[in-house]
């Protein structure tokens, strides 16, 4: 069994790493914020894992399949790809408690901010650092997440960002920094690491 030594970052993906386009049901209307792909190169540059982990309800909403929710992630990790970036890996949650499609409707562990995708990921990846992690993300939930699961928290001003910090979207919170955008989080979380192992 590897050490638990890799360091690793927590990804939301609507409104931080591509542009908040509300339910995306057009593939191409999926497009990354200007910063993202060499933000998530630099991490892959410097070891430090990079997970996406989703609330993705347009299933359960009944909008569209599961498969366009696998399509939606496949172009982004294609989109990242085209900028020399990689994540390490992809989770999504498509459950929703009050949906409409019976398949997806359900209390679950693993909507954000419960941690059911983040313990997954250690499952999963057992060299991945409880004590050197993160999440960036432009919601509440995001920042409620790492505090579900131990991590240090980045809340982007993008997507829903300012409206969270400003309480007219979900509610307020306080997370461990505030960046105007993933480029600016990535900064963050590299400076930090580089304290941690001075």
């Amino acid at each position: 069994m590897p050490d638990a030594s890799q360091p690793v970052v927590f990804l939301d993906r609507d409104g931080t790493l591509n542009v908040e386009a509300g339910y995306i049901r057009i593939l191409e209307n999926l497009v990354l914020i200007e910063g993202a792909g060499e933000a998530i190169r630099r991490l892959n540059d410097a070891g430090v894992a990079a997970v996406l982990v989703t609330n993705q309800s347009g299933a359960a909403r009944g909008y569209y399949g599961e498969d366009h929710i696998l399509a939606l992630n496949k172009r982004l990790v294609n989109l990242l790809d085209r900028e020399g970036a990689h994540l390490d890996d992809v989770y999504y949650c498509p459950h929703l408690p009050d949906g409409v499609v019976e398949q997806y409707t359900c209390v679950c562990q693993c909507r954000k901010p419960a941690p059911g995708l983040v313990e997954r990921a250690y499952s999963e990846h057992p060299q991945f650092d409880r004590n050197q992690s993160f999440v960036i993300g432009d919601k509440a939930t995001d920042v409620e997440l790492a505090t579900n699961c131990g991590a240090k928290s980045v809340l982007v001003e993008t997507g829903y960002g300012k409206q969270v910090l400003s309480g007219e979207y979900q509610w307020k919170v306080v997370p461990d920094y505030q960046a105007s955008c993933i480029t600016e989080a990535v900064d963050w979380i590299l400076e930090q690491l580089s304290i941690l192992s001075a």
